[in-house]
């Protein structure tokens, strides 16, 4: 068994470890990969009638502050009581000599996550299913949003107090070490974003990455179980329906642009929301003010750009492995549409006004 264990696995240390803190876990196990890349890494755990995930940090070099199995752990637990739906954490081990990082042990969620273009035939085929999933990925983000952090022990989870402004500089500065070519229209995008930078709502848990994507989706449709927490935070919720809304393709997009997103293919069907429908019911169900959607929308396709710009500058360097790195020379697309996006909105200073 353990000529099939995968990478970032010690078998005989986890096989210990499991028996001695998590229950059932003294019997054979087997490991299979679930995702991993330039995220922290999952994996399946079997054993006879059992099965659990356990995440780690990724191989190699790992920023001090950065892949923190504890804050992951930690997020879970406080949610686990709600009713956000989250894989309820077992077990947490922070001494790396057992598997070589950090990690932690959390129960399986059936379900479903999507692909780049689709869930698997017959989840969510009809218009009426596909309505039914938008509205249950509004509600579940409001009900994230609705959680009293300080009720459950996280008042020191994060600093909300300046967090736009702060999330502004910092991937300002992240675009300044990343870029591998001038853009004069990232600078105006964020001279646009700077000049409209909205007042914050009240601070939320915020998860950081939430879409389709990051969730497991069963028939009815409903959301099992929402995944990859490492970036969660205390700060403006806002942030996540922005996010969230940059990766919602609509059946009217043109082709070049729902290409140039993770996931969008999978909305861009008849009988999903729209954009626009889908921050209404968010706001609606959550009671957050959503009128400055846009920018927010336009700050996540930011985001985006410099993450993208990040993949290229690495790939451009020689320090990626694996194929289809080539396909991430899209920065200069995203903010261009950014942009275009901006150039309509409703805020006079956002498409570009300066008097």
């Amino acid at each position: 068994m353990t000529d099939t264990v995968p990478p970032g696995i010690d078998f005989a240390g986890l096989s210990r470890f499991f028996a001695a803190h998590v229950e059932g876990g003294d019997a054979p196990l087997e490991f299979a990969i679930i995702s991993g890349g330039r995220s922290n890494l999952t994996y399946r755990v079997a054993a006879p009638g059992r099965e659990w995930v356990l995440r780690r940090q990724p191989l190699g070099h790992v920023l001090p502050t950065a892949h923190d199995m504890g804050r992951e752990y930690r997020v879970l637990a406080a949610l686990a009581p709600t009713d956000v739906p989250v894989p309820r954490p077992l077990a947490l081990c922070d001494d790396p000599s057992v598997t070589g990082s950090p990690f932690y042990v959390m129960e399986y969620r059936h379900g479903a996550v999507a692909n780049e273009d689709d869930f698997p035939p017959g989840l969510v085929d009809t218009p009426q299913d596909r309505k039914a999933l938008s509205l249950t990925v509004a509600d579940t983000l409001a009900k994230l949003h609705a959680v009293d952090y300080r009720a459950f022990g996280l008042e020191d989870f994060g600093r909300p107090d300046g967090f736009l402004e702060r999330q502004l500089r910092r991937w300002s500065e992240q675009w300044s070490r990343s870029k591998t070519r001038d853009l004069p229209e990232i600078d105006e995008l964020v001279r646009r974003l700077r000049l409209t930078l909205p007042a914050s709502p009240p601070p939320t848990i915020v998860h950081g990455d939430y879409r389709l994507g990051n969730m497991a989706v069963t028939w009815g449709p409903t959301i099992s179980a929402i995944f990859d927490w490492e970036m969660a935070t205390l700060g403006d919720p806002l942030t996540d329906l922005g996010w969230l809304l940059t990766s919602w393709g609509e059946t009217t997009d043109p082709p070049r642009v729902i290409a140039m997103g993770r996931i969008t293919f999978v909305t861009a069907k008849p009988g999903f929301l729209t954009r626009a429908e889908l921050a209404a019911e968010y706001g609606r169900r959550s009671g957050i003010d959503v009128s400055n959607a846009e920018w927010y929308e336009l700050f996540a396709y930011f985001k985006r750009a410099v993450i993208i710009e990040g993949i290229w500058a690495r790939f451009k360097a020689g320090e990626t492995v694996g194929e289809g790195f080539e396909k991430f020379d899209q920065a200069p697309d995203f903010v261009r549409y950014a942009l275009s996006r901006a150039d309509s909105a409703a805020d006079p200073r956002l498409r570009g006004a300066t008097g």
